[in-house]
């Protein structure tokens, strides 16, 4: 099963993967409530709000959507915890002030991999900062 980041599920609802859904051979797609509230802020900052606020119901109407929880919590605890064991500094010290945003990873990007991470999931994102991530706490990333 897949979990789409918030780009594809733009692309989604844009009807840009209409081929690639069609190659899937029913194999389900979600995403997760943290890219719900993405497509959210975006439709309630366009200049089309009530239009777009339909296209986001409707999507999340036809997907599944993953919720966050304390299981979710501790994933993420893990693989934020990894990123910097990986890519922050080497001395303990000054890992304490690190800030993994310094390495060009969203907050949100590592809740929603937490979330694939937690279900078993592959994670579609076309974000090379998700993609060089792939293998870290089992997290498994393809690009549509």
């Amino acid at each position: 099963m897949y979990l789409l980041d918030t780009t594809h599920c733009l692309d989604l609802i844009w009807g840009f993967l209409d081929d690639k859904l069609n190659s899937l051979d029913e194999s389900p797609i979600s995403a997760c409530v943290i890219s719900s509230g993405e497509l959210m802020f975006g439709a309630y900052k366009s200049e089309q709000v009530h239009d777009n606020l339909k296209e986001v119901f409707d999507f999340m109407m036809d997907m599944i959507i993953y919720e966050i929880d304390n299981e979710t919590a501790i994933v993420y605890g893990k693989l934020k915890n990894e990123i910097i064991e990986r890519f922050g500094p080497k001395d303990k010290r000054k890992r304490r002030g690190f800030k993994v945003e310094s390495l060009g990873i969203k907050d949100n990007d590592l809740w929603i991999s937490a979330v694939a991470i937690q279900h078993d999931l592959i994670l579609v994102s076309g974000d090379s900062d998700i993609i060089r991530l792939s293998g870290i706490e089992g997290l498994m990333v393809e690009n549509w």
